[in-house]
């Protein structure tokens, strides 16, 4: 239960403007980075204590990398800015007359945050379609808190089916579903077939892990459809080879513990059932329920996925002094990628910096550049599409490696990550496979205590 509101030590009224950032991602980030030496106080609110490279998250929950190569703790990344603060907490909501957000700490207690400028780069999470009780079968790839989950899955499906006596017990273990083939759908799919046939492959008795199924349903008529369809294609015959079983033109309308349907897109709406264990939904985003809160205080409409429409220099309509950035922006169509997180971020950041000496409104309009897209599909076959440019195969796989590595936040995120994947490449072997139970109080139950069924 929350309680009543209370002062903080960042609700202090200064003599220098307020500007607060929502969202430790790569638009918060960007913004905070560009306002370093401004006249100003920062604020970067998130409900979490790290930004994390999304995406990587998938080679998280295929043991390939650890979550702390993937992601830098905020105080740690904006330690050398001065004017910069950072704080754990939750926007509950926002008076826009007032210039103040309610924030919700982490023991459930509140606290009042005043702002000259907001910038919200919340971000989205992952979408369900209605169907919010699909994810207690079916972890999105959004989080942390899901790359592990969806490792226990991984991990643990092998060892039941180890231990199962006959082929016909074992399948359903055997066999993993994942819904959405878009980057981050094909990317997981290909990790997982990678983990049965390399890293996994010898260190089992009574079951060949090369014969795990892995089963990619989509939509559309092809994979990866923001990407050329040469290379689309290319990603396909690439899923054929490593052995991903690829579904088109099929909607999943039912996920449940054992298995899952689908529902075919044409005129016969057939339908068709799998006994699947491990089930993986990376079919669509939606905004993170903030948006709907500002929304409504702002007096703005709501657009696809629940993304707020912003004006050409990212303000919102009617607010001068509120931007929305990054993937909850809605602009032109932009796609919700980390490059535009970080254009956005930097732009926004940017314009207040030039609004700080005389206090004059910025209207300067955002311009994204894009410097294209990239999906890892297998070992030593990547895509890279930017511009004229359409890179797959070897010379893809080293391409999207530099652009991942380059991206990551720290130094020692680079190297770390570099070294494990040389270590990978070179032996076949995937460290990073301890599972976790959720909390101390789940670890210490017998597993039939765990199990759903109880």
């Amino acid at each position: 239960m929350t309680t009543a509101r209370e002062p903080s030590s960042l609700a202090i009224t200064r003599s220098r403007p307020r500007v607060v950032i929502l969202g430790g991602g790569f638009g918060g980030i960007y913004a905070a980075r560009r306002l370093r030496d401004v006249d100003v106080d920062v604020t970067l609110l998130d409900r979490g204590t790290s930004h994390v490279f999304q995406p990587l998250l998938y080679q998280c929950a295929t043991g390939l990398l650890s979550e702390g190569e993937i992601s830098s703790p905020l105080r740690h990344l904006l330690r050398g800015h001065r004017n910069a603060h950072v704080a754990l907490g939750e926007a509950q909501s926002i008076d826009p007359d007032a210039k103040v957000l309610t924030v919700s700490r982490f023991d459930g207690s509140a606290f009042d945050l005043p702002y000259d400028y907001l910038i919200v780069a919340a971000g989205m999470r992952q979408a369900y379609h209605g169907h919010d009780e699909y994810i207690q079968w079916a972890p999105g790839m959004k989080t942390l808190d899901d790359a592990l989950a969806i490792r226990r899955k991984l991990i643990s499906a092998f060892e039941m089916a180890e231990s199962l006596p006959t082929a016909q017990e074992r399948q359903p273990w055997l066999t993993f579903a994942v819904a959405g083939g878009g980057p981050t759908g094909v990317e997981i799919a290909g990790q997982i077939r990678e983990l049965a046939t390399h890293a996994l492959a010898h260190e089992f008795r009574s079951i060949d892990p090369s014969e795990a199924r892995v089963l990619l349903f989509h939509g559309g008529d092809r994979v990866l459809p923001s990407f050329d369809r040469k290379l689309s294609a290319s990603a396909q015959r690439t899923l054929d080879k490593v052995g991903v079983e690829t579904h088109l033109g099929v909607q999943v309308t039912d996920v449940r513990e054992t298995g899952i349907e689908t529902t075919s897109g044409d005129e016969t709406r057939t339908k068709k059932r799998y006994e699947a264990r491990t089930i993986l939904w990376t079919a669509g985003v939606e905004a993170v329920p903030f948006a709907a809160v500002l929304a409504d205080a702002l007096g703005v409409n709501q657009t696809h996925g629940g993304r707020i429409a912003v004006e050409p220099d990212l303000t919102v309509p009617g607010h001068p002094d509120v931007w929305v950035i990054g993937d909850l922006m809605s602009l032109k169509d932009l796609p919700g990628v980390a490059e535009v997180a970080m254009q956005s971020g930097k732009h926004v950041g940017g314009c207040i910096a030039r609004m700080v000496p005389g206090g004059a409104p910025d209207r300067k309009p955002f311009k994204y550049r894009n410097f294209g897209s990239a999906a890892y599909i297998a070992r030593r076959h990547a895509l890279l599409q930017a511009g004229p440019i359409r890179l797959s195969g070897f010379v893809g796989w080293v391409s999207w490696g530099v652009i991942h590595i380059a991206f990551l936040a720290g130094y020692r995120n680079r190297f770390g990550a570099l070294l494990n994947w040389a270590a990978t490449l070179a032996t076949g072997s995937r460290r990073e496979r301890a599972i976790t139970y959720g909390d101390p109080e789940s670890a210490r139950q017998p597993y039939s205590d765990l199990s759903p069924e109880s």
